[in-house]
Parts: C-alpha cells; sequence; structure tokens
C-alpha cells in the first residue's frame, strides 16, 4: 500500500510516465539547430536573401583587397625599377595629402571660422582699447626719450660754451702747436712747463 505523500512510482500506475509539476518547467534541447529568428518586418525570404548579398559582398571586400595588395606590390617594383625613392614618394603623398586637407570641407570650414573670430575679435571694444593704450603708450616713451636726448644734447652745447672748457680746450691747442712745432726743428723733447724756461731758478735761502 502507497504511503501518503509519496509519488506514485508504480509502473502500473496509471500516472505513469507523468513527471511532476516541479519538473515541467525544465527546458529540453531538441537537438534542432540553433537559429535566429527572422527579423522583424522580414519575411523569411527576405532574410534569405539579405544573408545571400552580405555574403557576396564579404567576398568582393576579400577580393578587392587581395587585388589593392597586388597592385601595391606593383607599384612598388615600378617605383625600384625607375630609382624612385622611399623618402620622395613619402613626400609625394604628404603634399597630396595636404591638399586634399586644404580643400576638404572641414579645413575651408574652419579657415572661415577662424576668419570670423579674428574680425570679431579685431572689432571688439576691448581689443580698440587695448590698441589705443599701446599706441598712447609708445608715444609717451618715445616723447620721453626725445626730451631725454634734448636735454643731454643742450646740457652738452652749455659745457662746451663754458669757461673752463674753452680755457682747457685752449691749452690743449697750445701743447699741440708746440709738440708740432718742435717736431718741424728736429727736437724729439716735449716743451717744459709753463714759465720754466722764462723764469730764473732762485737761489736757495740761506741758512
Amino acid at each position: 500500500k502507497d504511503q501518503p505523500g509519496q509519488d506514485d512510482i508504480n509502473l502500473n500506475s496509471p500516472n505513469k510516465g507523468l513527471l511532476s509539476d516541479s519538473m515541467t518547467d525544465v527546458p529540453v534541447d531538441t537537438g534542432v539547430a540553433a537559429r535566429t529568428p527572422a527579423v522583424e518586418g522580414l519575411t523569411e525570404a527576405e532574410e534569405e536573401e539579405l544573408r545571400a548579398e552580405l555574403t557576396k559582398v564579404e567576398e568582393e571586400i576579400v577580393t578587392l583587397r587581395q587585388v589593392l595588395a597586388a597592385k601595391e606590390r606593383h607599384c612598388g617594383e615600378l617605383k625600384r625599377r625607375l630609382g624612385l625613392s622611399t623618402l620622395g614618394g613619402l613626400k609625394q603623398n604628404l603634399s597630396r595629402s595636404w591638399h586634399d586637407m586644404q580643400v576638404s570641407n572641414a579645413y575651408v570650414k574652419t579657415s572661415e571660422k577662424l576668419g570670423e573670430w579674428n574680425e570679431k575679435v579685431t572689432q571688439s571694444d576691448l581689443y580698440k582699447k587695448t590698441q589705443e593704450t599701446l599706441s598712447q603708450a609708445g608715444q609717451k616713451t618715445s616723447a620721453a626719450l626725445s626730451t631725454v636726448g634734448s636735454a643731454i644734447s643742450r646740457k652738452l652745447g652749455d659745457m662746451r660754451n663754458s669757461a673752463t672748457f674753452k680755457s682747457f680746450e685752449d691749452r690743449v691747442g697750445t701743447i699741440k702747436s708746440k709738440v708740432v712745432g718742435d717736431r718741424e726743428n728736429g727736437s724729439d723733447s716735449l716743451p717744459s712747463s709753463a714759465g720754466s724756461s722764462d723764469k730764473p731758478l732762485s737761489d736757495p735761502a740761506p741758512f
């Protein structure tokens, strides 16, 4: 006799082959090839057509890459036979890239934007005030330097016109004239001190 609370596992029981409620949610691998469901809005035929087109495009990309690699090798061989250096080719590539960049829309738009910013800056009140301040400072500096130069020139002129400077200039002229005259007379001796040849030496005072 079956005890209450236990599952009926009798093979002759009418419930044989049935799973308990706790095992009905276990997924069962049916062995069918996993396949992504069709994209929403596409029929199975359309999906198959798109997949076939994708495969064809990928094959064409591989073919084009192989052709490009072969062309590059051929190009390198031609350059080698013509004696073209790698550096020359690099310069040509850089020049071409720079030209392409200059004519590109991004470069043109950037240049136009920079031009607009420059115009806005130069036309702004702050820029004009700064430029005026710098101009005034330059003018004041030039005026100050001119004033200092004029003062120095005036001071030198006053000094040349002073009696002391004229007396010194006369003495220098007299000494120069005597030196030139002595050389013309064949004497190498310098002129003696002023008044030494005119006045005799005084006798020493007696003890």
